[in-house]
């Protein structure tokens, strides 16, 4: 006869696992890996940046989408917003420390990207392929 061990109050559910590692990385990725965030942390990572600038080097953002992401940036210690007292007043931004090291970690996932995508579409075609031969939809 097997033993089955039926006291479930020591156990932490798979699903509550998952959600307990994933929820702060899902937190943080979301205010993080968004197309504009990552377009203004690339743009500031080489120093101070004014934001005529990050709104000339981040195609296709508007004046207020970029105003938006500079602030939630800020308020998650990302980024730092001096202003200087001149006429009219002049303002950067400057990656934090832990921005930089965001950055660093972004610069590995996009030469992981660019190793990897004709693997991916390599795959994709063979799963397409593969897919449309068994009549098996793909979604």
């Amino acid at each position: 006869m097997s033993h089955r061990h039926t006291d479930v109050s020591d156990q932490v559910s798979v699903s509550e696992q998952v959600s307990n590692h994933a929820c702060p990385l899902t937190e943080v990725l979301d205010h993080v890996a968004g197309k504009w965030s990552i377009g203004i942390l690339v743009a500031a990572a080489h120093g101070p940046v004014r934001f005529t600038e990050l709104e000339r080097a981040i195609t296709g953002i508007s004046r207020r989408m970029l105003t938006l992401n500079l602030r939630k940036l800020e308020r998650d210690g990302l980024l730092v917003r001096t202003v200087y007292p001149t006429v009219p007043p002049k303002v950067e931004y400057t990656l934090t420390p832990m921005a930089r090291e965001l950055h660093a970690s972004l610069a590995g996932l996009v030469g992981w990207a660019e190793r990897h995508r004709g693997d991916i579409t390599t795959a994709r075609a063979a799963y397409d392929e593969a897919a449309g031969a068994t009549g098996v939809p793909t979604g």
